[in-house]
């Protein structure tokens, strides 16, 4: 059963994603979900701040594309392939994916290469997250 929640989710993150609407994010996200940056040590907990960055980083990016999907044995994990631009600078990573057996995001860690890009990225979501206030 665990395979329909997930790929339900993957749909409606791959629908959002596309169409920049960010209104299935709070269904999306566990109450209780991490968010492991690729610029941060320590993650980020709770629904609020995680809505906060997943609503911005898809406005800092600029030709954000998807190309390969990677799901694991049990449908409760997934890697997700991407490339973006931020400003100039090109990027490439990868999304992985931790759900719940509701088809809830518990976990999201993001790894970025190269440097010159994770360095933009972490340049405008640093000015983002100062703005970040929980409510």
């Amino acid at each position: 059963m665990q395979l329909k929640q997930t790929q339900d989710a993957l749909h409606k993150w791959h629908h959002m994603v596309a169409t920049r609407d960010m209104d299935y994010l709070n269904e999306l996200l566990a109450d209780n979900v991490v968010f492991r940056s690729p610029v941060a040590f320590h993650p980020y907990e709770g629904k609020a701040v995680v809505q906060f960055i997943l609503s911005n980083v898809i406005q800092v990016f600029e030709n954000f594309t998807y190309h390969r999907e990677f799901l694991t044995e049990n449908a409760q994990s997934v890697v997700l392939e991407f490339s973006a631009n931020v400003g100039e600078k090109k990027l490439k990573g990868i999304d992985m994916i931790q759900f719940n057996e509701q088809g809830q995001i518990v976990d999201f860690e993001v790894m970025i290469r190269p440097k010159s890009g994770l360095e933009a990225l972490a340049a405008e979501m640093g000015q983002r997250i100062k703005q970040f206030q929980p409510a």
